[in-house]
């Protein structure tokens, strides 16, 4: 029987916690805050163990703790239990869903200082804005990892729910971007942290600037598709959706961010070994998806090719990236285009994530998701009628093509020569190989959409064919 059921059924519950349906157990809670008031806030940290014999993870948990029960705060109970540290019997909240708990986040920014240590955390505070420390907290509904409040229309509070002792790249680039006047990120104005072990830090939470204009790139993209596909006579650049002159300004605002980043942190350009390496790894996780996903076996020699093509290129010059870019990373706003999320691809170790990477993994992905949103609203278009798939895959195909050329090329400023473009190919292929195995995974009926991309590997492109 679990020693914390309640604990253990309100996590199982939570939107964010990313270990449903692996028979999760809490092993350990570690109160690393405590900080006076009312209500009292704490912040624990839950290890979990998992019956699948994964390695055990750890998610913070930021409470509002009363003496009485809150009947306004019934969706966020986390439990009532007799604290023996408190000296009371306590019920217990998340702190995320309470606008009292918030208000007392928010007032520990309110400082001159760049720093203030408060009931066990720190909050750095960046200088140059201006809190409103009267505004109400409002939770947002739609994060799967994260838990993010907005301070009225002022700022955001990003509150990371999986924690790993170290700098969270989130907040060390978004700190560099800020201090540089970067035009392309939301401006970081603080965050919070906790010391880990004896010389580490924990980052448990960023404040920034709250981008109340911004449109979901992906969103946007998928309306311009569905505009396209609702006209029968008129090709991608004759709709009044055209969405290629928005595909080319995202394309400058990543490489005038890439260049900020260049100057701003360490760089070098990768030796023959490193490129050697790189190509071994895309081997390394060709092999691993092909278990998952045997469907990949028709393109795996065009795959190898691919891979080994970049083994002996000149080394390519490599920096930090954004490391999981996508139009769903993207907000476009009035001052145009902004990039969001800094924190790098998820399944890959925290340590990992600030390593320098080549900027091609970034436009890799861009690319990528141009070639997914016109096929993802094509597909939910056929589910929706009984004909005229093949004019739809057609449409899909002409936004995609005009949108990943437009994109490119704003980026590039200039065709891209022969060892660039052989790097950029093996960045795709790899990365629709990651994207067929998470749809074999979660989305079966969507896989087809990374192997069509896969059954060009290889292929010479031409005027007439997509872009890779």
């Amino acid at each position: 029987m679990s020693d914390h059921p309640q604990l253990e059924a309100y996590l199982d519950a939570a939107r964010w916690f990313g270990g449903k349906g692996r028979g999760a157990r809490v092993t350990g809670i570690d109160r690393i805050a405590s900080i006076e008031g009312s209500p009292l806030l704490t912040v624990d940290l839950i290890t979990i163990a998992y019956a699948d014999g994964g390695a055990d993870e750890v998610y913070q948990l930021p409470m509002a703790n009363y003496a009485e029960p809150q009947g306004r705060l019934d969706h966020a109970l986390i439990g009532s239990w007799d604290d023996g540290r408190l000296g009371y019997y306590v019920y217990a909240y998340d702190a995320v869903h309470d606008r009292d708990a918030m208000a007392r986040y928010l007032q520990a920014f309110d400082e001159t200082d760049s720093s203030r240590e408060l009931g066990g955390l720190t909050f750095h505070r960046l200088p140059g804005h201006e809190f409103d420390i009267e505004a109400h907290s409002t939770l947002f509904t739609g994060e799967q990892s994260n838990s993010s409040v907005a301070f009225g229309e002022d700022s955001v509070l990003k509150v990371f729910r999986k924690i790993t002792p170290g700098i969270n790249p989130d907040i060390a680039i978004h700190e560099v971007l800020t201090r540089a006047k970067s035009e392309h990120v939301a401006q970081l104005y603080g965050w919070v942290e906790a010391p880990s072990g004896a010389d580490g830090i924990l980052h448990l939470a960023m404040l920034q600037q709250f981008l109340r204009t911004g449109s979901d790139g992906w969103e946007l993209a998928q309306t311009s598709v569905r505009n396209l596909l609702t006209e029968a006579d008129l090709h991608a650049d004759e709709v009044g959706g055209d969405f290629a002159g928005e595909a080319a300004r995202l394309g400058v605002a990543l490489a005038e961010t890439h260049a900020v980043l260049g100057e701003q942190f360490p760089r070098h350009v990768r030796t023959p070994d490193e490129m050697a390496a790189l190509a071994a790894s895309m081997q390394t996780r060709l092999d691993a998806a092909l278990l998952v996903a045997p469907q990949l076996a028709t393109y795996e020699p065009a795959l190898r090719a691919t891979y080994d093509a970049i083994a002996g290129l000149p080394g390519d010059a490599v920096q930090t990236v954004h490391g999981d870019l996508h139009l769903g990373q993207t907000l476009r706003t009035v001052k145009g285009w902004k990039i969001v999320d800094f924190e790098g691809e998820p399944a890959r170790p925290l340590a990992e994530r600030m390593l320098p990477d080549s900027r091609w993994r970034d436009v890799a992905g861009m690319l990528r998701s141009f070639d997914y949103a016109p096929r993802v609203a094509a597909m939910i278009a056929s589910s929706n009628a009984s004909d005229g798939d093949e004019q739809r895959d057609y449409r899909a195909r002409e936004w995609a093509e005009r949108n990943r050329e437009a994109f490119l090329t704003a980026y590039t400023g200039r065709p891209l020569d022969d060892a660039e473009q052989t790097l950029l190919d093996a960045y795709v292929a790899d990365k629709a190989v990651y994207e067929a195995v998470y749809e074999v995974r979660n989305r079966p009926a969507w896989v087809s959409i990374p192997l069509e991309a896969l059954a060009a590997v290889g292929t010479p492109a031409t005027d007439n064919e997509e872009i890779r």
